[in-house]
């Protein structure tokens, strides 16, 4: 008997039907003697639906009470979910995240897990039930209050969990039949993958890709957890991602660019005529860092030698733009640079896969592509295995298409996507 960890989508659960669909996977799995934890997500476009609530009630919601109110679209599934395996005579117990001991720091909205404390999740399991885990949430460690863990965060919740109780696989179910080489919505001739490695999964999700998110993945990584990504929609085997591909394996892993993602909510700062001094780039990137904002890709040109003064631009979430804007703004004085532009109107292109690494040519490809589809390059950043620009958001879909096409990735199979808004 094994231990499966299976995670589901907003997408997969959005209705009283996807409830007991999902309700008749998950019991056919524990027939086939296994021990069964479920992490679901808010049914469909609850927790946008939710964020647009709040905003009509006030412009700026506090992050602790914005948490009270998202944690709840989680609580409505797992209970749900939990009636529909009951109504097929099966007993299952729902929890709430602290419930289930996931425990986190004390940053609202954005939490990250510290640890996992799965004792009543492994009562449930010893007594022959099957435990519902409400994902995207925890309890802080500091001050006992609701978190929730930021985008993507019940993937998260999934394989912390499945990593705390020695799980043998998690399963993240979705609307799609596994990780394709574009997100088959902009690109219906994408094809699925096989295999994928952590290291290209963890760029692919930096990137943009939307079938995982980026912690999920590193913390697969660090407990060696295989992830299946599969549909609830179809049967059909999805993408493993693993720490290496099998030996003898025929399909994308072979080629050179596993996967290209794309990303329309980044937005790019650009700070002007900054003095080129030793320790200046330090303090203005220590004051975004202290307030907890993320930053992608960072760009400083070449001083003017008659001024000694440089610009600096980098990209960030643009949910963090207006508060990243307000701590530049407030360290003006002190650094003296000139002035502050900021731009939400672009997206970053990212070309990822292992094949890079002995395969010349393929940054000449790219760009060659790019600039045949009248694409202009604003910013340019690389990895070992990973290539990332930033265009105008308009052209975004237009350069996946051209990459895509470039590298020889189209198959003549167009991918289905089963649910979900992509909202």
């Amino acid at each position: 008997m094994g231990l499966i960890v299976q995670k589901y989508g907003g997408s997969s659960v959005a209705d009283a039907e996807g409830l007991k669909r999902v309700a008749n996977r998950i019991v056919a799995t524990k027939k086939a003697g296994h021990q069964v934890v479920v992490v679901v997500s808010a049914m469909g476009d609850t927790t946008d639906e939710l964020i647009d609530l709040a905003n009509q009630v006030t412009p700026m919601p506090t992050g602790r009470e914005l948490d009270m109110l998202l944690t709840a679209g989680e609580r409505i599934s797992m209970a749900l979910l939990a009636m529909a395996i009951g109504n097929l005579g099966h007993e299952a117990m729902s929890f709430t995240g602290s419930q289930a001991g996931v425990i986190t720091d004390s940053t609202h909205g954005k939490a990250r897990i510290i640890d996992v404390a799965p004792g009543r999740i492994r009562e449930a399991l010893e007594g022959g039930h099957i435990a519902i885990v409400a994902g995207f949430q925890g309890v802080s460690q500091d001050t006992n209050d609701v978190t929730t863990l930021g985008r993507g965060g019940s993937d998260t919740t999934a394989v912390a969990l499945a990593a705390a109780l020695d799980a043998d696989v998690c399963e993240i179910y979705t609307d799609v039949d596994g990780v394709y080489s574009a997100d088959p919505r902009v690109v219906p001739s994408a094809r699925k993958l096989t295999t994928v490695t952590y290291e290209e999964m963890l760029e692919l999700a930096a990137s943009g890709a939307k079938v995982l998110h980026l912690r999920c993945v590193e913390y697969a990584r660090r407990y060696n957890l295989p992830i299946h990504v599969r549909s609830s929609f179809s049967n059909l085997e999805g993408t493993w991602i693993v720490n290496d591909h099998p030996e003898g394996a025929e399909d994308m892993e072979q080629a050179i660019i596993s996967g290209i993602a794309h990303d329309k909510s980044e937005a790019k700062i650009t700070i002007v005529g900054v003095p080129d001094r030793t320790g200046v780039a330090a303090r203005i990137f220590q004051s975004i860092a202290d307030s907890d904002i993320n930053i992608d890709m960072i760009v400083q040109n070449v001083s003017a030698a008659a001024t000694g003064l440089t610009d600096i631009s980098f990209t960030l979430p643009k949910s963090d733009g207006a508060e990243a804007t307000a701590l530049l703004k407030d360290i003006q004085g002190e650094i003296g640079f000139a002035s502050l532009l900021y731009d939400d109107q672009v997206g970053k292109l990212s070309l990822v896969g292992a094949g890079m690494r002995s395969h010349p040519g393929v940054t000449a490809t790219f760009f060659a592509c790019l600039a045949d589809a009248g694409l202009n390059i604003e910013m340019i950043s690389t990895s070992e295995i990973r290539i990332s620009v930033i265009v105008r958001d308009t052209d975004l879909e237009k350069g996946v298409k051209a990459a895509h096409t470039a590298f020889e990735l189209d198959t003549t199979n167009e991918a289905v996507v089963y649910g979900g808004t992509g909202r």
